[in-house]
């Protein structure tokens, strides 16, 4: 089941904020929401992440999101979205530098 969105922000009961509207929208857990719309908006989000994120993708990161895009069912690609999602929330990733001394 479902966490409410308030479970993974900082939103707090009668706020006033763009979360609380958008709760009250579309549900707690997005639930009047399409799966289209989701997939979208997590779209965005992460564009918009990517591009105030600093350096640049290694040319073989294009090459491994398309081998995912073609080669996995849809349901490893959901569950990869799922585990990029929360090592981008919570692990720790290499700097470009470290890139470049571990080639």
């Amino acid at each position: 089941m479902s966490k409410p969105i308030g479970h993974f922000t900082s939103y707090t009961i009668n706020d006033g904020s763009l979360v609380e509207s958008l709760q009250e929208e579309y549900g707690s857990t997005f639930e009047r929401m399409t799966k289209h719309e989701k997939l979208f908006l997590i779209s965005a989000i992460a564009a918009q992440l990517c591009d105030g994120c600093p350096g640049r993708c290694r040319d073989q990161i294009y090459v491994v999101g398309h081998q995912i895009n073609s080669s996995l069912p849809k349901n490893d690609r959901e569950g990869l979205l799922e585990a990029l999602i929360n090592q981008v929330r919570w692990g720790r990733s290499l700097t470009e530098t470290e890139v470049l001394h571990n080639k």
